[in-house]
C-alpha cells in the first residue's frame, strides 16, 4: 500500500511546486521537493534501522506511521488548494505516449537511474570488499553519500533553471568520468571516500535531470508526466540493481562499476537522439 501511494504523493507534490511559481523558477521549486526525498532517505532509513534494532520492529513501524500522519497533516495544512482550471482526459494524458519524444525521454531516465542505482545499491558491499574499510566508517561514507545528494539537487535547480539542454547533455559525460575514477581508485580509502562525495552530488543532480527530462517532454500533461518519471526511475533502479548483481556474480564485486558505465553510455545516446529529433533543442549550445 505505501508503494502505491508513495508515486502518486510526489507526482502532486512535483506539479504544486512547479505551479506555485514562474515557469522559469519550477525546476528549482521542483528540485526543493527532490532535497527533501533525499534528505526523508538520508534521515529517516538510519533512524527506522536504529529503532527496529535497539527496541523493535513495530516501534520503527510507528515511527513511520506518526510521520506520515504529521505529513498528512501538513498537506491539509500548507498545500494551496489549486482547483483544477480545465480537466484532462484519461485519454489526453496517456496520449503523450504516442510522441516519440517522450519515450526517448522516457529510456534516458531509466538508464539514468540504471546508471546510479546499479552501483549505489552495492556501495556498502564494495567499500567492504574492494576498499576494505570498516563498518563504521562505511556508515561514515553513507551518510556522506546522502548529504552530497542534497547538495546535488540544490545545485540542479540552478543548472535546469539556467542551462537545462546543455545540462542534460552533458551530465552522462560526468557520471561517466566519476565511474571511470571510482574504477580506477576502488581500493584507496581516502580517495574513494573524495569520489564518493562527488558521486552523491552528482547523483543528486541526476534525480533532478530525470525529473525534467521527462515532463519537458510532456508539459500537457504534468501529473501523468510526473508519474511517468517516477515509474521510470523506479524500473531503471530495479533493471540496475539485477544488472549490478548479474555482474558481481560473474566478474567479482569491483566490476559493478562497468553497469553504472554501460547505462550511461546508453542514456547518452537516447538523451542525443532526442536533441536531434526535438527541434527546440537542436539550438541548444546558442
Amino acid at each position: 500500500i505505501p508503494a502505491i501511494f508513495h508515486p502518486i504523493y510526489f507526482s502532486a507534490a512535483f506539479t504544486i511546486a512547479a505551479h506555485s511559481v514562474p515557469k522559469e523558477e519550477s525546476p528549482k521549486a521542483v528540485a526543493k521537493v527532490i532535497m527533501g526525498v533525499s534528505a526523508g532517505m538520508v534521515l529517516g532509513v538510519p533512524i527506522a534501522s536504529f529503532l527496529a534494532s535497539t527496541l523493535s520492529l513495530q516501534m520503527a513501524m510507528l515511527f513511520f506511521a506518526i510521520v506520515n500522519a504529521l505529513t498528512f497533516i501538513a498537506t491539509f495544512v500548507f498545500f494551496p488548494s489549486m482547483p483544477v482550471k480545465e480537466r484532462l482526459s484519461y485519454g489526453a494524458q496517456v496520449s503523450v505516449l504516442k510522441k516519440t519524444v517522450t519515450w526517448l525521454s522516457i529510456i534516458a531516465v531509466i538508464l539514468i537511474n540504471s546508471a546510479i542505482f546499479g552501483v549505489y545499491s552495492y556501495l556498502a558491499e564494495y567499500l567492504k570488499t574492494v576498499t576494505e574499510m570498516s563498518p563504521n566508517t562505511i556508515s561514515l561514507i553513507l551518510f556522506i553519500f546522502g548529504g552530497a545528494n542534497m547538495i546535488g539537487n540544490i545545485a540542479a535547480g540552478k543548472l535546469l533553471t539556467k542551462k537545462p539542454i546543455k545540462s542534460v547533455i552533458f551530465y552522462p559525460f560526468i557520471l561517466g568520468i566519476v565511474y571511470i575514477i571510482l574504477f580506477l581508485i576502488g581500493q584507496f580509502t581516502l580517495p574513494m571516500a573524495i569520489i564518493t562525495l562527488v558521486w552523491g552530488i552528482v547523483a543528486g543532480i541526476g534525480n533532478n535531470i530525470n525529473q525534467y527530462w521527462i515532463t519537458s517532454a510532456a508539459p500537457e500533461a504534468p501529473d501523468f508526466a510526473n508519474g511517468l518519471f517516477l515509474t521510470s526511475a523506479n524500473l531503471g533502479t530495479t533493471i540496475g540493481t539485477a544488472a549490478g548483481g548479474l555482474f558481481i556474480s560473474v566478474f567479482g564485486m569491483q566490476y559493478v562499476v562497468l553497469v553504472g558505465f554501460l547505462s550511461v553510455v546508453l542514456s547518452l545516446i537516447s538523451i542525443l537522439l532526442r536533441t536531434s529529433l526535438y527541434s527546440p533543442e537542436k539550438q541548444f549550445f546558442r
